[in-house]
């Protein structure tokens, strides 16, 4: 069949009742097949909780010397399984030999501020999204890769300066660490949905780190023991007993240290892409 310019114009423009059908059609279909994987929003929110470290002064004792810690954080949602979060997270770690009762004859203890950057991917195990009121609640894990900022102290001295074990003389051709490292956290939590637009999630994670120095304890002694000062602090918090030789251990380096942040989330949700009504039905 043969058309003129103008017939073909006239049979461009499809009655308006027909594209309502084939748009209605459209959106069953993709709520049937894709609706899913349409529900992209954005968290914001802060963090409360806590943290603590496991290492050569703390090896194993859970929950030890907890302290405050606090952070924001904003998560992406690709999907109702699915997320990626963003956090940075403050607290403050502790560490006693005398306290955790190993190799309390040490009597070496530390405090140290720790600034941690994490990005993760989470995994829910059921589907889930914050405002709906039949996927409200599931359990979740996660694992990222993390950077962070450390100062191990002991009575306000920063203890990576004063090379409590040799660094500063080279001892065994030690060099200072640096206060700063990088670690692989991972996690497991629940998160619940208290509104259309707020989010819960309590949660429990370890940071398995690349560095062996947040309590500044690694290797071993590098002074004869008695002959410390005990006016000398920047000797004697090398070893304050005085009762070493160099040489002798004083840490464990085939072992890393760990922290752990715990505690719960509270976000604010922004939708990216609408969800096309499909999802009014679970309401």
């Amino acid at each position: 069949m043969i058309f003129l310019p103008g017939e073909m114009r006239t049979e461009k423009s499809w009655p308006s009742s027909l594209r309502g059908w084939l748009q209605m059609l459209a959106v069953g279909i993709f709520c049937m097949t894709g609706g899913h994987i349409s529900g992209q929003s954005m968290e914001a929110g802060l963090y409360g909780g806590g943290m603590y470290y496991l290492g050569d002064l703390n090896p194993g004792k859970q929950f030890m010397n907890y302290n405050i810690a606090y952070g924001i954080l904003a998560r992406y949602n690709i999907n109702d399984r699915w997320a990626v979060k963003l956090s940075a997270y403050r607290g403050n770690v502790k560490g006693n030999s005398t306290q955790s009762k190993f190799l309390p004859e040490r009597d070496l203890s530390f405090s140290s501020p720790v600034t941690d950057i994490s990005a993760v991917a989470e995994f829910n195990f059921f589907d889930f999204y914050v405002g709906s009121r039949k996927n409200w609640i599931s359990p979740y894990i996660y694992a990222g890769f993390s950077f962070f900022l450390f100062n191990p102290q002991n009575g306000g001295v920063s203890l990576q300066t004063i090379g409590t074990e040799g660094q500063n003389v080279g001892y065994q051709g030690r060099t200072p660490y640096k206060t700063y490292s990088f670690g692989i956290p991972f996690g497991l939590g629940v998160k619940i949905s208290l509104a259309r637009r707020l989010g819960l999630a309590v949660f429990w994670e370890m940071h398995k780190t690349f560095t062996d120095y947040l309590d500044d304890v690694s290797t071993t002694y590098y002074m004869v023991g008695s002959t410390i000062n005990k006016d000398d602090p920047s000797r004697l918090l090398s070893d304050p007993t005085r009762s070493y030789d160099p040489g002798m251990e004083r840490g464990n380096p085939r072992n890393n240290d760990w922290y752990s942040f715990s505690g719960i989330t509270l976000t604010y949700k922004f939708n990216l892409v609408s969800r096309k009504r499909c999802r009014d039905l679970e309401h």
